[in-house]
C-alpha cells in the first residue's frame, strides 16, 4: 500500500466544504487502517508537501521544519523539537471540537518538511530560511512553522511581511526577546523583535507579549520595550484576570490587522513544558495556551511559529505533546480562515455570475 493510498477521506465529513479547484483535500493516514505508531512521522499523519503539488494540487498551510539552534544562550537541543513534535502529533485526530471545525477538510495541510540552515553561520542560516519561506509563502501557503530556536521568527517575519505588510505580533514567550546582543551578537533567540522592530517589520500599534515573568537585567529591559510599542500581558496577569479577560483584550489589540503568532514553548510552566532551553518558575498551562489561541479564531491569522521545544530535556513527551496541541490548534485557525475566506469569494461570484 502506498502512502497516498493510505491517506484519505475516511475521517473527514464529506459535508465540508471542498479545496480550491474543486479538489477534495487529501488527509491524515487512516488511523483504523494503518496504527498511528506506523509509518513516517509527518506532522498528524499528514501527506508531504511533494505528495500534493505531484498530483497537480497546492497547500494551503506547509507544516515545516527549522531544525536549527545555533542562537541559544543556554541550553541547546532545540534542532530536534520539530521531528519531536511530528512524533507527539501522531495522536491528534482530524475533527477539532474546541474549534467545531475538521481543518484538515476545510484547507489543505501538508508536511513541507525541514529547512536545512547553516548550524555554523547564524548569518547565512537566517538567509536560508527566508529564502525557503518565500518559496513556500509565493506558492499560496501559510506557514505553521516547527523550530528550532527563536532566532528563526525574523526571517519568517521579514517574508511574511512582503506578503503582507507591517503584521500585528502576539509573542508568547516567558522573555522579551526584544534585547539588543548578547556577546556582540546581533542574531539571537533573544534579539529576533529587536531586530523585526529596527526593520519595520512590527505594526507597533498592535504587538504584544503574552506570558512573560522572571528576572530581568534590569527596569531597561522594560523601558526599551515599551518603547518598541509592546504591550505586556504576564503570566501572573493570566492568572489573576482568566483567559477570557486576556483573550478579549488581544483581540481588541489585533483588530483586523494581518497577525502573525510566535510561541516559544517555555511560555507555559515548566511543569508542563519542562524540554526547552531556558524554563522560567510561574509560567502558563497548557490549558490556558491553548485556551487563549482558541479565543483568537477571528482574528486574520497569516502564519505562526513554534519554538524552543529541546527534547532531551523532556519527560514522557510532555513538552512535544503540549506543542503539538498548540500547533494543532493554530493550524485550526488558518483552516478556517482559508474555507471563510474561499466560501466567501465562491458567493460573490455566483452573486455576480
Amino acid at each position: 500500500m502506498t502512502t497516498a493510498d493510505q491517506h484519505g477521506q475516511s475521517e473527514q465529513t464529506a459535508s465540508e466544504p471542498v479545496h480550491r479547484q474543486g479538489r477534495e483535500p487529501v488527509g491524515p493516514v487512516d488511523s483504523s487502517r494503518v496504527p498511528r505508531f506506523a509509518g513516517p512521522a509527518t506532522f498528524a499523519r499528514l501527506p508531504r508537501i511533494e505528495e500534493i503539488e505531484g498530483d497537480g494540487g497546492a497547500a494551503d498551510v506547509a507544516v515545516v521544519g527549522v531544525p536549527f539552534d545555533t542562537g541559544v544562550s543556554y541550553r541547546p537541543g532545540a534542532r530536534f523539537g520539530g521531528n519531536a513534535i511530528r512524533e507527539a502529533s501522531r495522536l491528534l485526530r482530524p475533527y477539532n471540537p474546541a474549534q467545531e471545525a475538521a481543518p484538515f477538510a476545510l484547507a489543505q495541510v501538508a508536511d513541507a518538511g525541514d529547512i536545512a540552515a547553516n548550524p555554523f553561520d547564524i548569518g547565512e542560516a537566517v538567509e536560508t530560511v527566508e529564502e525557503a519561506a518565500d518559496g513556500l509563502l509565493g506558492r499560496g501557503a501559510r506557514l505553521m512553522t516547527l523550530g528550532g530556536d527563536h532566532t528563526i521568527a525574523l526571517p519568517l517575519l521579514r517574508s511574511v511581511v512582503r506578503r503582507h505588510g507591517p503584521v500585528a505580533l502576539l509573542h508568547f514567550d516567558a522573555h522579551l526577546d526584544t534585547w539588543d546582543t548578547y556577546f556582540g551578537a546581533a542574531y539571537t533567540h533573544g534579539t529576533p523583535f529587536r531586530r523585526a522592530f529596527e526593520e519595520g517589520l512590527l505594526d507597533t500599534s498592535a504587538v504584544s507579549h503574552v506570558g512573560t515573568r522572571g528576572p530581568l537585567y534590569g527596569r531597561r529591559d522594560l523601558d526599551e520595550d515599551e518603547r518598541m510599542g509592546f504591550g505586556i500581558v504576564t503570566a501572573a496577569d493570566v492568572m489573576r484576570r482568566g483567559v477570557d479577560e486576556v483573550t478579549d483584550q488581544l483581540r481588541q489589540r489585533v483588530g483586523g490587522r494581518p497577525l502573525y503568532i510566535s510561541v516559544d514553548i517555555d511560555v507555559l510552566d515548566p511543569a508542563h513544558a519542562p524540554g526547552t532551553g531556558t524554563p522560567e518558575a510561574g509560567g502558563l498551562t497548557s490549558r490556558e495556551l491553548l485556551e487563549i489561541i482558541r479565543g483568537l479564531a477571528d482574528c486574520r491569522l497569516v502564519s505562526a511559529d513554534l519554538v524552543e521545544v529541546a527534547p532531551a530535556y523532556d519527560h514522557a513527551e510532555i513538552t512535544s505533546v503540549a506543542a503539538s496541541h498548540t500547533a494543532y490548534e493554530l493550524t485550526t485557525v488558518m483552516a478556517r480562515q482559508i474555507a471563510e475566506t474561499r466560501e466567501g469569494r465562491e458567493g460573490e461570484v455566483g452573486a455576480t455570475g
